[in-house]
Order: structure tokens, then C-alpha cells, then sequence
């Protein structure tokens, strides 16, 4: 008859540490097969959309700064401090 495992004895399952294994897994499964399951064609595409992307990105900031260097420079007012 198998003996029963006290909860100290059975190790607790831990989400993390099983989801980190299997993208591990994953990882080396894919570098085995990258070549047949990405072919140089796609690898081509989504180095273009990524470099897209930033260049959007790239478009917003250039139009924030523009539109900040625009605003005129409001004229600080002077504090008056008195001094005993």
C-alpha cells in the first residue's frame, strides 16, 4: 500500500516556474527547427514592420518637438521675496 505524502513532503505548484519551463521548451524547439518553420521571406517582412513601426514612431516625436519649439516661451514672472 502506497503511503500517503504529508503537504510539507509534496512539493507546491508553482505557475511561474511551470510557465518559464515550457517557454524554454518552446524556445528550444524553435531554435531546432527556425529555418523550416520561419523562412528567410518572413524573417525579410517583419524586419520591415518593425523598422515601419519605429519609423512611426519616429514621425510622432518629431511632430511633438515641432509643435513644442512652435509655442512661444511664456516670460517668467519675477518673485518677489522679502527679506528681514
Amino acid at each position: 500500500m502506497a503511503e500517503k505524502k504529508t503537504k510539507a513532503e509534496v512539493e507546491e505548484f508553482d505557475l511561474e516556474e511551470w510557465l518559464a519551463d515550457g517557454i524554454k521548451g518552446l524556445r528550444r524547439t524553435l531554435k531546432d527547427k527556425r529555418p523550416r518553420i520561419f523562412p528567410e521571406q518572413f524573417r525579410e517582412h517583419t524586419r520591415a514592420a518593425r523598422k515601419e513601426m519605429l519609423l512611426a514612431v519616429r514621425s510622432l516625436l518629431d511632430a511633438a518637438i515641432e509643435e513644442m519649439e512652435e509655442e512661444p516661451e511664456r516670460p517668467k514672472k519675477a518673485t518677489k521675496i522679502e527679506v528681514k
